[in-house]
């Protein structure tokens, strides 16, 4: 049981790469809270992960529903010690020039500053006692550019960045902060690239693993980087990509 006891705050749990997190810190013994837009989804995502699984609506892109979310955590189970930092969208995908000023805040306001914003509020109980880890859903759109994903690439590539600022100043006072590039993986937000067969060949053709990517690979990932397993590990990126980013050609 590598997480007995800990409670976990996972952003985007009631789906995709998000629920499989909650999934796997569940098996290992944590208290999971989950969090989406949608009460219905996240309620749903809890009925199937069992009774340790706490749903709460909670738009992460508004500050004030980040502050109930983190109030209702800390008042019942008195911390944090694990946020995953999960939740993000994908509105402005198409040509760069084309993309506009709502689009660009939407994008900001959930990938990254979703992140800004709940790390200010978990941190310092974490660093108060002298533990927490931190884990940022980025992706290799930040590594190198996702044709007509400006934005995207932007908002992740400011996400790792980020996870590296803060790791430096937080890694002193027992917090440990790190980020998963996923590749592909099987997930609403990427289906455009892995429903259609023919662009789903392109992409396996030059990748080194044949296989579409799981969201419960990269849950492990993430149990490992939360869990006292990555004790001597801070501001890194892990590429969970199978293979993508080192291919030549």
């Amino acid at each position: 049981m590598q997480l007995d006891g800990k409670v976990a705050i996972i952003t985007g749990g009631s789906r995709g790469i998000g629920k499989a997190i909650a999934k796997a810190f569940v098996r290992e013994g944590a208290t999971a809270v989950i969090c989406g837009r949608k009460a219905e989804n996240v309620e749903a995502a809890a009925r199937d992960l069992g009774e340790r699984t706490i749903p709460i609506a909670c738009h992460v892109g508004k500050l004030e529903e980040l502050q109930r979310l983190v109030t209702t955590v800390t008042g019942k189970y008195g911390r944090i010690d694990v946020l995953v930092n999960n939740a993000a969208t994908n509105v402005a995908q198409g040509p760069a020039l084309t993309i506009d000023d709502n689009q660009f805040d939407k994008m900001i306001e959930v990938n990254l500053k979703s992140a800004f914003r709940l790390v200010r509020l978990v941190a310092p109980g974490m660093c108060q006692r002298g533990f927490g880890s931190i884990i940022n859903i980025a992706s290799i759109a930040g590594i190198r550019p996702q044709f007509q994903g400006m934005l995207y690439s932007t908002t992740k590539a400011a996400l790792m960045m980020m996870t590296k600022c803060y790791a430096l100043e937080l890694g002193p006072r027992g917090v440990r902060v790190n980020a998963i590039a996923p590749g592909l993986v099987k997930t609403v937000l990427s289906e455009y690239y892995w429903k259609d067969e023919r662009r789903l060949a392109e992409v396996l053709e030059h990748q080194p693993i044949k296989h579409l990517g799981q969201p419960e690979e990269i849950a492990e990932i993430a149990l490992m980087l939360a869990s006292d397993r990555a004790s001597y590990l801070t501001g890194q990126v892990i590429t969970v990509d199978g293979g993508a980013t080192i291919v030549s050609h």
